[in-house]
């Protein structure tokens, strides 16, 4: 999917907001090495920020620091007993939320494939394709971010996550 991106200036940029969504993405990851830097990975791959909606070109929306597609508000809704407005809002405004959702959807398709890089794929696309391309990038974010080796090292160490 393609996105337009809003301008430098549209965004609403807070002044802690890097802090903010370290502190939801290491509170997200329970104390799981592995999942806390997989999500800075999405993260830094997808180049949301708190409050960003970014059209794409199917009609849909990425919103928030982890640029959670518009699709997933009625699925999310339903999940937890929601309003889709008030799971919309929470997703583009709560980076911690919008965080945990992106959780979710990570853990969900690890859960269905149990498959790491599957999974890392299907957060953005059903599209096989996509998929590849997009863990691709996500393993070069992780191994700018973390290191050549280290999150082979933790690799070896995932265990289950609460």
């Amino acid at each position: 999917m393609l996105a337009t991106v809003a301008p430098a200036h549209s965004r609403s940029h807070f002044p802690d907001e890097a802090v903010r969504i370290g502190a939801c993405i290491k509170s997200a990851s329970r104390g799981a090495l592995w999942l806390e830097r997989t999500l800075w990975a999405l993260r830094d791959q997808e180049g949301g920020w708190i409050g960003a909606a970014v059209s794409n070109t199917n009609g849909t929306h990425d919103l928030g620091p982890l640029q959670i597609n518009s699709w997933w508000v009625p699925r999310i809704a339903k999940a937890i007993g929601r309003d889709d407005a008030q799971v919309r809002i929470w997703l583009q405004f709560d980076a911690c939320f919008n965080v945990e959702a992106a959780r979710w959807i990570f853990l969900s398709g690890l859960t269905v494939t149990g498959n790491y890089w599957k999974a890392v794929g299907i957060y953005h696309s059903p599209i096989d394709w996509r998929q590849r391309r997009y863990a691709l990038s996500v393993s070069e974010h992780l191994r700018r971010r973390f290191g050549e080796h280290s999150f082979a090292r933790q690799a070896s160490k995932i265990q289950q996550v609460p």
